[in-house]
């Protein structure tokens, strides 16, 4: 025991000689709420490349499991089950994570979601597990690009149809029967979108187009508190714009991971007009986002009142104040 006081005093004595411990510790403190802020999103990268080996452990020993769920003739039907419970507990838990107006997606048939994205379209995984789990239905979904590069992405977009996506696929999708999720403003309305939620679409009416080819009806979607969940370093901006119009891939860093609440509001659907252009189509889907945004979300959005909304009594006090 005197040996171990004895080198504990000498080890702080050499400390002491080359390093302020005060100062170090201060600087600790400082710095603690600034690394977890940029650490936290990292929590949502695991999740994926968790998802990403419960699939890949599912394919490799896909005649074991096969043989455990007899009858089940679609491959990959258990393996997304498995992974929407993992997401689906993750969104309950971590976001108190509701939907309102699931009753508005059509028990079958097509139906094209349109939302706003965010920062990181994490509620879109959310949405996705609760439809699994609740309407046995899959939403197929249009991804960008660059996310086909990343490792792992190729069997998670495998089992959950995940699509770069052209006009005649997205049509094919609809014509099939299926739900199939887009979002107009893509990885530019991600990077460069904040917490006054504009939609930035840029005069995108490829979606229009797919739901005026296919005939489907259009359920315009919004996620309150979205962007305080997730949001954009607020400097440089002009910089990491520029550099995302040359390299066309996510540049602008992200902060984040807040367990604010979440609650996906899933509007009337926009039924088929034989009449409606696709920039008239646009602009009636853009006008029903927004309504969504000015009901349902506080503008400029907060962080510190998005954490409060996971309080009953907090929201409680705020609905009465709307009505």
């Amino acid at each position: 025991m005197e040996f171990l006081e004895n080198l504990y005093k000498t080890l702080h004595s050499l400390l002491s000689s080359y390093i302020d411990l005060d100062y170090s510790l201060w600087l600790y403190r400082f710095l603690t709420p600034l690394i977890v802020t940029f650490l936290l999103p990292l929590v949502f990268v695991a999740l994926i490349y968790i998802s990403f080996l419960v699939l890949f452990i599912y394919k490799l020993h896909r005649q074991v499991i096969m043989r455990a769920v007899q009858g089940d003739r679609n491959f990959w039907r258990v393996g997304r089950k498995i992974v929407a419970a993992i997401w689906d507990a993750h969104a309950r838990i971590y976001h108190g994570y509701e939907v309102i107006g699931l009753e508005n997606v059509p028990q079958e048939g097509p139906a094209l979601i349109v939302y706003y994205h965010g920062a990181i379209p994490i509620d879109m995984y959310y949405l996705n597990s609760r439809m699994l789990l609740q309407r046995e239905r899959l939403i197929y979904t249009i991804g960008d690009r660059f996310l086909f590069k990343l490792p792992g992405w190729g069997t998670i977009s495998e089992a959950f149809h995940v699509s770069p996506g052209t006009v005649q696929s997205c049509v094919s999708i609809l014509r099939d029967g299926n739900l199939l999720a887009i979002s107009p403003g893509g990885v530019y309305e991600a990077q460069f979108g904040d917490h006054y939620y504009e939609l930035l679409w840029r005069n995108r009416v490829g979606f229009a187009k797919v739901a005026i080819e296919a005939k489907a009806p259009i359920i315009p979607c919004f996620t309150q508190n979205l962007r305080e969940g997730f949001r954009q370093v607020g400097i440089f901006r002009t910089f990491f714009m520029r550099l995302y119009n040359k390299v066309r891939i996510p540049v602008y860093p992200i902060y984040g991971g807040f367990p604010v609440k979440f609650r996906t509001y899933l509007g009337k659907p926009i039924p088929y007009d034989e009449n409606l252009t696709p920039q008239d189509l646009q602009i009636k889907v853009a006008t029903a986002i927004e309504d969504l945004i000015n009901q349902h979300q506080r503008l400029p959005g907060s962080i510190l009142l998005a954490l409060l909304d996971r309080l009953p009594t907090f929201r409680r006090r705020v609905r009465r104040k709307e009505e």
